[in-house]
């Protein structure tokens, strides 16, 4: 493992991924109307296919509510923070444990602050609580796949189990947001904010862990801190 380290152009990724989150918040606020406009344009649709087809709605509810669950993600964090903590890694645990509870706490912040109604339908085929923007489980599950595919970097795990959790993080990041759109409780750009903000916060963990390590290490090597 060589945590030192860290991909090149990490901070500039961060701040591009930030910038475009708060450019989102911004419109949304605004109530943009092309926004808007697109926003609707992209459930309306999803809504009539989920009251004709009630099977596949049913298959979503399970996706959504069980498989890619906000606190199934965090079950999966709780793994990840195990495993390093087994192997004496405080430093890649600690930083795992901030990194997914700023995504919580800012997740509710904004969510708070916006205060942005969810899709209102006549007939209903789901239900959620809380505001919309952005996207709780869009973020959790950005946030969580997130960090395991920086941990299996960070300890050279073999390609082929990368290649894997890639796949896998690709397909739960991505239809996580698929099931809150078919099923009517999210805007459009709730997800994209959920999707932005998450990946923004693993940029900057990625970003700032060397340092934060190096400074373990220093004092450490100075015998005022215990490895």
């Amino acid at each position: 493992m060589q945590p030192q380290t860290r991909p090149p152009h990490t901070v500039r990724i961060a701040a591009v991924l930030s910038v475009l989150f708060v450019v989102l918040l911004a419109l949304v606020a605004a109530r943009w109307g092309p926004l808007t406009g697109a926003d609707r344009d992209g459930v309306v649709p999803l809504h009539r296919i989920a009251l004709d087809h009630p099977g596949l709605t049913q298959t979503n509810r399970v996706l959504t509510d069980w498989i890619w669950d906000p606190w199934t993600m965090r079950a999966l964090t709780a793994v990840i923070v195990l495993w390093l903590l087994l192997r004496r890694e405080r430093t890649p645990a600690l930083w795992v444990v901030v990194t997914a509870a700023a995504g919580t706490a800012l997740q509710q912040g904004v969510k708070a602050l916006l205060d942005r109604p969810r899709p209102h339908w006549a007939n209903p085929v789901d239900s959620a609580h809380y505001a919309a923007f952005p996207s709780g489980h869009a973020l959790t599950a950005t946030v969580t796949f997130g960090l395991l595919l920086w941990m299996l970097k960070l300890h050279a795990a073999p390609a082929l189990w990368q290649r894997l959790a890639t796949a896998v993080a690709a397909v739960s990041v991505l239809g996580v947001g698929f099931t809150r759109l078919y099923l009517g409780v999210h805007w459009p750009t709730d997800i994209l904010g959920g999707w932005l903000l998450g990946a923004a916060l693993v940029a900057w963990a990625v970003a700032t862990y060397p340092v934060i390590h190096r400074g373990e290490r220093k004092s450490s090597s100075d015998g005022r801190v215990r490895p």
